[in-house]
């Protein structure tokens, strides 16, 4: 629902009002969250095949746990902590094994908008890995634009930003690397042309857009992921790929919230973590690409 002009201006005064006086008190609570996830499936392919359509389902099916999920955020003024809540598999499901992630476990997002840190406890292979850096804020545009989220009124902020790799797409493109490799080296007549028509067709987004929306009524400047920074807690924000939406908010309850940063494993960057997921999912590129097995012998040094 997009409210006109007029009604917008009078929830503004209304919220601005609301948030002041919240503002003055102390706040805390927390928020649960949906997130759905679409892959565009096309990507999928074996040896430089596509999938037929009954494997790509077989797939989507096989994944739905990985692209949608609940998460819950725990936060007071300056502080927040997102995390994934834990769900029992159906019979049939699956898990348990390494596949779709099962050696990659990232922990939940420690979030500091005061003094402007993050930390993050990432398992990968075994060995756990804390990530701590400054966060990313991006610059936003807040919109003349509003609706109503439960019961609270929201307003638009739109941003961009540059699109970070993970680890599927990574392995993926090693993948198809590999591939491209391979085939130069049995058929020496293969042409520049035809490198470049692949490398045209693979092409990927640099950048995406980030629409969200906030509500002044709780001035906390905290949101679902790594997202923040805006003036109340974003209900409801969507990437080129990904939707979440807020279904519930536990403000003040009775027992105090606690909101401790992780300190578990070997501290890097996010620039140092990246060079490690790179160099792994080159690894798992080269050892599930189809062409070498040796990477089971030696794939968990660091």
């Amino acid at each position: 629902m997009t409210l006109k002009i007029s009604q917008w201006l009078c929830i503004a005064f209304v919220t601005l009002t609301v948030g002041t006086a919240v503002q003055a008190q102390k706040i805390e609570g927390v928020a649960t969250y949906q997130t759905k996830t679409t892959i565009d499936m096309s990507r999928f392919n074996r040896g430089g095949q596509q999938l037929t359509e009954a494997r790509k389902k077989q797939i989507a099916e096989r994944m739905k746990n990985f692209l949608e999920k609940e998460y819950t955020l725990s936060f007071n003024k300056d502080e927040s902590f997102y995390k994934e809540e834990e769900k029992l598999q159906a019979p049939g499901q699956g898990g348990g094994g390494r596949g779709f992630g099962g050696g990659f476990t990232q922990g939940g997002i420690y979030s500091n908008r005061a003094t402007n840190d993050y930390a993050r406890e990432n398992d990968m292979m075994g060995k756990i890995f804390l990530v701590k850096d400054t966060l990313n804020n991006l610059n936003w545009e807040l919109v003349k634009e509003s609706k109503v989220i439960g019961q609270y009124p929201v307003f638009k902020a739109v941003a961009t930003r540059n699109i970070e790799q993970n680890m599927w797409s990574r392995m993926g493109r090693g993948a198809r690397q590999g591939q491209r490799d391979r085939e130069k080296k049995e058929d020496s007549t293969a042409t520049a042309s035809t490198s470049s028509d692949i490398e045209i067709a693979e092409e990927e987004p640099k950048t995406e857009t980030i629409v969200a929306w906030y509500t002044p009524m709780i001035p906390a400047s905290h949101g679902p992921d790594e997202f923040g920074g805006l003036p109340g807690l974003i209900l409801e924000l969507s990437t080129n790929n990904t939707t979440i939406l807020c279904t519930k908010v536990v403000l003040n309850p009775q027992e105090p919230i606690a909101i401790e940063p992780p300190v578990k494993g070997k501290e890097v960057s996010r620039e140092e973590y990246q060079a490690i997921v790179e160099e792994k999912a080159k690894e798992m590129a080269e050892r599930f690409g189809g062409g070498n097995r040796r990477g089971q012998q030696g794939g968990r040094r660091f």
